[in-house]
């Protein structure tokens, strides 16, 4: 059997992406696709994804961005984030940071099926049979997601918090333009998120994520198109207009996860198969897309006599990501727990803080730089 330098389980975005980063230094890269797991996934992906400028950065790289369709990736140029009172919230803008746009919103399933035709054509990556054995490799990456067997079969356990909620996705067209500005709502006990995007009704449409307890999302998922139509506008106060269903809804249980170890001789872990976060601040693909920068590194700058599956090695990527994955995981959780609360003295403070933030352009200019991967 033909051996590879690196085999990287798991054919989603970050894993795509790994492959095509590494095969760029000339090695030899085996992607192999999860198989039954993929195909339970199959169906309409609604999914979007936000975007900062070093993910972005990557993908131009990868020689994927600029083959995106342009329907499938809109700018944000602005962004509101509304607390509990009509007087709390935070108003973001790319002029302020200095920047052409302060995110990009990106079509899931279109950025999946271009990453598939680059990996096509790359010539130093082979699709694996995921019906076989793995292909022999010196590297074994696992980016199969949070229920990653392999990681599981490596004795790896996840320290997890499973937070009672779940995140509701759709796709939304509002009766007026959304002025390429996303909006969050933090209410006690639901996070609410429009991302706008040009598709499928270029400059009116949106990606929704909505957090909430299990049992109200439920609730929500088994109303009829009208009536879910109606708790969102309810939930926005109409500030993006009359908001009409374009796709069919999902959900998901949301979680804070860290694997206990990342890395051994021969393996490391990336993506959610390393850590999971929140969705409210959309930094979860960032992190993953981040990692793949950092072990294409990191490998690039081993020393010549240096083995790429080496633990010594491997480490020092572990390094690099674990600060700010540890931060980013502590800062969606603290900002849930803060929104969580709904005692009125606490929300009167944290519609207080936000009112102060908005205030304070040394201080949003610092959060917004955080967002952006800078």
């Amino acid at each position: 059997m033909e051996r590879f330098d690196v085999c990287v389980r798991g054919a989603g975005i970050v894993g795509k992406s790994l492959a095509l980063s590494l095969a760029r230094q000339g090695l030899q890269v085996a992607l192999l696709p999860e198989g039954a797991a993929a195909a339970r996934r199959a169906g309409e992906d609604i999914r979007a994804y936000a975007l900062n400028a070093t993910s972005v950065d990557l993908l131009k790289r990868l020689k994927v961005w600029d083959a995106l369709p342009a329907q499938a990736k809109t700018a944000v140029h602005d962004m509101r984030v509304h607390g509990d009172a009509a007087s709390g919230g935070i108003d973001f803008s790319a002029w302020q940071q200095h920047v052409a746009e302060l995110a990009w919103i990106v079509d899931a399933a279109v950025l999946e099926r271009q990453l598939e035709d680059a990996v096509r054509f790359a010539p130093h990556v082979t699709l694996a049979d995921p019906a076989r054995d793995a292909p022999p490799a010196a590297l074994v990456a696992l980016c199969e997601g949070k229920a990653s067997a392999t990681r599981a079969a490596l004795g790896v356990t996840m320290a997890r918090t499973d937070y009672g909620h779940k995140a509701i996705a759709t796709r939304l067209v509002a009766d007026q333009g959304h002025q390429h500005t996303a909006r969050q709502w933090f209410r006690a006990p639901d996070v609410l998120a429009l991302l706008p995007m040009d598709a499928p009704e270029p400059g009116r449409s949106y990606a929704l994520v909505w957090s909430l307890p299990d049992d109200r999302a439920e609730a929500l998922l088994a109303l009829d198109d009208d009536a879910f139509e109606q708790a969102l506008l309810d939930a926005t106060d109409g500030a993006c207009g009359a908001l009409r269903l374009a796709g069919p809804r999902a959900a998901w249980p949301l979680m804070l996860a860290t694997a206990e170890a990342w890395c051994g001789e021969g393996w490391a872990l990336l993506g959610d198969a390393a850590h999971v976060v929140h969705p409210l601040s959309g930094q979860g693909l960032n992190l993953g897309l981040a990692d793949v920068e950092a072990l294409t590194r990191v490998l690039a700058d081993r020393e010549p006599w240096r083995a790429l599956g080496d633990e010594k090695l491997l480490r020092r990527y572990v390094r690099e990501r674990a600060a700010p994955t540890w931060a980013m995981g502590r800062l969606t959780d603290g900002l849930l727990q803060l929104f969580s609360a709904s005692e009125p003295a606490v929300k009167e403070l944290r519609n207080r803080g936000l009112t102060l933030v908005n205030r304070l352009p040394p201080l949003k200019r610092w959060l917004a730089s955080r967002a952006l991967g800078s």
